[in-house]
C-alpha cells in the first residue's frame, strides 16, 4: 500500500493505492464472513474452505467486501502514521478499483488542529470569594418557618397571605378555555401562582362570594391563543384561612431536623450555604480561566465538530422553548432578532465550545494528565450503584465507548482542577455577596411545603 497525505489546518486528505498483495488478507477475511450466510453441501455454515466458498459467492459481493475490509484495515494505519487524530468519521471516495488487482481511494477527515497555547499558568482571572451574610441565613429561616405554616379557618374577607379554597372557570369570548377551570382549589394569595391580577382580585371577598374577575393575559403568555387576550374568571370563594407562621426559635429548630437550639440550626444553614457558595465560586473561576485561556490561545474549530455542536445547541433550545409552549419564531419575535442573526449567534457559540474543548484536550496532553484504571473503575462502580435500578443505564456502563467517554470526562475535570491549582495562588480575590438579592437560597434539609400549581 502506498499513500500520500495533504494536511490542512483542520483536515487531512490521503490518496491511497492498493496492489494485489494488499487485497489477499482482506479477500480471505471476506470469504470467511460471507461463508456464514450461505449453505454449501457437505459443510457446516462457516466451515467450508476458502476456495470452495469462493465458488458459491457472488463475485460482486466478494469484491465489495474485500475492498471494504482492506480500507477499514488501512485507515488506522494512515492516521497513526501521520500522527493526527480524526474527529469525524473518515470519508472514503473510490477513484479506481480493479478487483484483486488494484484500487485508488481518497480518504478525508477532520482532525484535531494544532494549538498555540497561551501561558496557562499566568492567567489573570479574578477569583470571586462569596460571602454568606446574616440576611442569607434569615431568608432560609423564614422559608423554613413558612414551610411549617398552618392555615386556620377565619370568618372575614380574604387578605394577602391568606389561603383560600375556590372554584373558578375561565372564559374567553364567553367560552370556557382548556386548563382554566378547577374546583376546591387551594390558593395562597400573594404566591404569584396565577397571572397578574387574579390573586389580587380575590382579596376583599368573603366565603360565599360569587363574582366575575376580568383579566387580560400577558402578551408573552405561553398559550398563544390566550396571550394578550381579555378573559373573565367566574369565581366562588368557599373558604378563607389565615396562615399562621411559627416563630423562629428553638422549637422551630427541633422541628426542622436534629437540632436542639436555633443557634445550631443557624450554624448548619451557614455551613450549607457556604459550601454551595464556594462550589459556585470555584465553578465560575474555572469557566473564567478557560475563557481567558481560549482568548490567549490560537486554534481552529473543525467544521464537522462545529456543525455537530450547532445541532446540539439548537436541539436544546427548541426543547426548552417547546416545554414552555413557545416556538423559535416566538423567541425571535420577542428578542427582535432575525433568523440569520440567530443562526450566526448559534454558530459563534458552537465554535467557541469546540475551541474550548480542543484547548482543554491539548492542555491535558501538555500537563500529562492521566486517569488511572483504578480511579476509572471506582467511578464506574459508583455510577453502577446510582443506576442499579435502571437496566438500560447499567448495560451502557459496560460499553467500551461509554467507559472511554467517562475516562475522558474525568481527564477533563482533572485538567481543570490542575488549571485552578496553577493560577489560584496568584489570583486577585474580590469579595461578593454569596447570593444576589433576587436569589432565594433554600436549606435542602428543611421541610418544604407541598407546591400547589394550577393550569392557567
Amino acid at each position: 500500500m502506498k499513500s500520500t497525505k495533504k494536511v490542512l489546518s483542520t483536515s487531512v486528505e490521503f490518496t491511497v493505492e492498493f496492489d494485489s498483495g494488499d487485497f489477499e488478507p482482506a479477500r480471505l477475511k471476506a470469504l470467511e464472513r460471507l461463508a456464514r450466510d450461505i449453505k454449501i453441501p457437505g459443510f457446516r455454515n462457516g466451515k467450508a474452505p476458502a476456495n470452495v466458498v469462493e465458488q458459491h459467492v457472488d463475485p460482486n459481493d466478494l469484491a465489495s467486501h474485500t475492498l471494504d475490509l482492506a480500507v477499514r484495515r488501512a485507515i488506522p494505519q494512515l492516521f497513526d502514521g501521520a500522527g493526527v487524530t480524526p474527529v469525524s468519521i473518515p470519508h472514503v471516495d473510490v477513484k479506481k478499483y480493479v478487483p484483486g488487482e488494484m484500487a485508488e481511494i481518497v480518504v478525508t477527515a477532520d482532525i484535531l488542529p494544532e494549538v498555540k497555547m497561551g501561558k496557562y499558568d499566568k492567567l489573570k482571572s479574578v477569583f470571586e470569594e462569596r460571602v454568606v451574610s446574616d440576611d442569607d441565613i434569615k431568608d432560609v429561616l423564614e422559608r423554613i418557618a413558612e414551610s411549617y405554616a398552618e392555615p386556620s379557618v377565619v370568618k372575614r374577607a380574604a387578605k394577602n397571605g391568606d389561603e383560600v379554597i375556590i372554584d373558578f372557570t375561565g372564559k374567553k369570548d364567553d367560552v370556557a378555555f382548556e386548563g382554566g377551570s378547577a374546583k376546591d382549589y387551594h390558593l395562597r394569595l400573594g404566591s404569584g401562582q396565577f397571572i397578574p391580577g387574579f390573586e389580587d382580585g380575590i382579596i376583599g371577598h368573603e366565603v360565599g362570594d360569587k363574582f366575575d374577575l376580568k383579566i387580560t393575559f400577558p402578551k408573552d403568555y405561553a398559550n398563544k391563543d390566550l396571550a394578550g387576550a381579555p378573559a373573565v374568571f367566574e369565581i366562588l370563594v368557599k373558604q378563607v384561612s389565615e396562615v399562621k407562621t411559627p416563630k423562629i426559635d428553638d422549637d422551630l429548630a427541633k422541628k426542622s431536623g436534629a437540632f436542639e437550639t436555633l443557634k445550631e440550626l443557624k450554624e448548619d444553614i451557614r455551613k450549607n450555604l457556604e459550601a454551595q457558595a464556594n462550589h459556585e465560586a470555584e465553578e465560575k473561576y474555572k469557566d473564567d480561566l478557560l475563557n481567558e485561556l481560549v482568548d490567549e490561545s490560537k486554534t481552529e474549530a473543525p467544521a464537522s465538530l462545529v456543525d455537530e455542536q450547532c445541532g446540539r445547541i439548537k436541539e436544546d433550545m427548541l426543547r426548552n422553548l417547546e416545554s414552555r409552549g413557545f416556538t423559535i419564531e416566538d423567541y425571535l419575535k420577542k428578542n427582535n432578532q432575525k433568523q440569520e442573526d440567530w443562526e450566526r449567534e448559534v454558530r459563534e457559540n458552537a465554535e467557541r465550545r469546540v475551541m474550548s474543548s480542543i484547548i482543554v484536550q491539548r492542555l491535558s496532553d501538555e500537563l500529562k494528565v492521566e486517569v488511572s484504571d483504578e480511579d476509572l473503575n471506582k467511578q464506574v462502580v459508583e455510577m453502577q450503584h446510582v443506576y442499579k435500578n435502571d437496566k438500560s443505564a447499567t448495560e451502557q456502563l459496560q460499553d467500551p465507548q461509554v467507559i472511554n467517554s467517562i475516562r475522558n470526562r474525568m481527564r477533563i475535570n482533572k485538567t481543570m482542577d490542575k488549571l485552578v491549582e496553577l493560577n489560584r495562588p496568584h489570583a486577585k480575590v474580590v469579595k461578593k455577596p454569596a447570593f444576589a438579592k433576587e436569589e432565594k437560597p433554600v436549606k435542602k434539609a428543611a421541610k418544604k411545603a407541598p407546591a400547589k400549581k394550577a393550569k392557567k
